[in-house]
């Protein structure tokens, strides 16, 4: 079975990715899941008026309002099979910060032929995801357009009131380590979010997902 990434980018685009990215981005079911654990070396958010705007994020796992510097954390990629037999992989960063736990969550699915990427514990937004393989063997993820669903109501959500993310990961053949950074940014208000880190990866056969991982509620609608 081909993974969601390398469906997405094509035979190609993922063959110049860094052989250790291949690895990583290739999680699927019948294959590899893989769990990371690193450095944030750094957390950093916008001015003080954008933590409300955080805070509401923070309540489904999408956003978080701390700050930081060298905090420990834990990826975990495992691919399982979602209630409407969609190949998902989950995308859950974990965290303790100043004694509370923090999660980022994140599911994505391949849908005609790009990366969906569900947004939280509920699955409440969608958001399309555009990948490309940089010269140095890195991946840079953008994202797009964002859609809101719960229960009967569903709508292309502003990007006024929201972020467009910003993500490059790349693999240090010098120290062995993944290299991530992230920033979001709203197209009005600037930067709201951010952090950069560093990880390394374990790999095991993919099998049966913690439940802790899984969203809370899967949604039908990309």
């Amino acid at each position: 079975m081909t993974s969601v990434f390398r469906a997405a980018l094509g035979e190609d685009a993922f063959s110049r990715l860094h052989p250790m990215l291949q690895r990583r981005f290739d999680v699927r079911l019948g294959g590899e899941a893989c769990v990371g654990t690193g450095v944030m070396t750094q957390i950093r958010r916008g001015p003080s008026w954008t933590v409300p705007f955080l805070q509401i994020g923070r309540m489904r796992n999408i956003l978080i309002p701390d700050v930081g510097e060298n905090v420990p954390f834990r990826i975990d990629n495992r691919p399982y099979l979602d209630p409407f037999g969609r190949e998902t992989v989950t995308f859950v960063r974990e965290y303790v910060i100043d004694g509370k736990r923090r999660r980022f969550d994140a599911t994505m699915i391949l849908s005609d032929g790009r990366v969906v990427d569900y947004l939280g514990t509920h699955q409440h937004l969608a958001v399309d995801l555009d990948l490309s393989v940089q010269d140095d063997g890195s991946l840079l993820l953008r994202s797009g357009a964002q859609r809101f669903h719960e229960g009967p109501v569903s709508f292309r959500f502003p990007m006024s009131l929201s972020g467009r993310a910003t993500l490059r990961e790349r693999f240090d053949d010098a120290d062995g380590r993944f290299h991530i950074d992230l920033e979001v940014h709203n197209d009005r208000f600037g930067f709201l979010f951010g952090y950069r880190g560093s990880f390394v990866c374990e790999w095991m056969p993919a099998g049966p997902v913690p439940p802790r991982l899984l969203p809370l509620r899967h949604e039908p609608r990309v």
